[in-house]
């Protein structure tokens, strides 16, 4: 099967998850990188990404041959096979306390044309919002034309070389005004120069942060993405 993915989008998924494309309906595969510190220093053990057609899940090398007889014994190529999987994989990864999310995954081929609203800055600037500062490197920012207070912003998950995800705040006074379509597509813009591929994550219920995607340039082409929340330390 030829693998149309988008070239700069295959290559993060390849480094991100360890694989891609998929070799099968749904690929377990043991990764290096679910063992080593992401984007904020945390260790992620368990990632995944589901295409129309498959889906590739990334676990620590030492429990991907459990999670891939599970996968097999379920027959998770199916709806329902997929479900129990999801719901087996924390026990299966010995973290019986987490919980497995999917959100809709996204990813800009063409950043839409929209004005910019912010600066680029430091994220550690005393005037960077709490929130913000976590992401490190710079953070784009949209202040009060009239008191130059914050208003909205922008920090990008460097997952590597290439690919970088966007998260985007708006402060309630100031929503409404169309900022954060405006940031997301100028982070888009900045990260498509630097070689890199722009993705954007949300949850499914997020229908304010579906239409500032959508409107930004990262359409919903029924992509999933995959991740454990867990209350255990790493």
């Amino acid at each position: 099967m030829i693998d149309t993915t988008f070239p700069p989008l295959r290559r993060h998924l390849e480094a991100w998850l360890g694989r891609w494309p998929a070799s099968a309906p749904v690929d377990v595969v043991g990764a290096r990188q679910r063992i080593e510190p992401g984007w904020d220093g945390r260790t992620f053990a368990m990632l995944g990404v589901r295409s129309l057609t498959s889906a590739v899940v990334s676990v620590p090398p030492d429990r991907a041959e459990v999670v891939r007889k599970h996968a097999d014994h379920v027959l998770a190529g199916t709806d329902h096979g997929w479900v129990e999987l999801l719901a087996a994989i924390p026990a299966l990864l010995d973290r019986p306390e987490a919980r497995v999310y999917s959100g809709i995954y996204r990813w800009c081929e063409q950043p839409a044309e929209l004005p910019d609203a912010g600066e680029w800055i430091d994220a550690r600037d005393p005037s960077v919002p709490e929130w913000l500062r976590p992401f490190g490197h710079e953070v784009l920012i949209a202040r009060d034309p009239e008191d130059g207070s914050y208003l909205a912003g922008v920090g990008i998950k460097h997952h590597d070389a290439h690919g970088r995800e966007i998260a985007v705040g708006t402060e309630p006074r100031a929503q409404g005004r169309g900022l954060a379509r405006r940031l997301v597509a100028q982070a888009a813009r900045r990260i498509r120069d630097e070689g890199a591929v722009a993705t954007y994550q949300h949850d499914p219920a997020n229908t304010a942060s579906a239409r500032v995607a959508e409107a930004s340039g990262f359409p919903d082409r029924g992509w999933r993405s995959l991740g454990m929340f867990s209350a255990a330390p790493g």
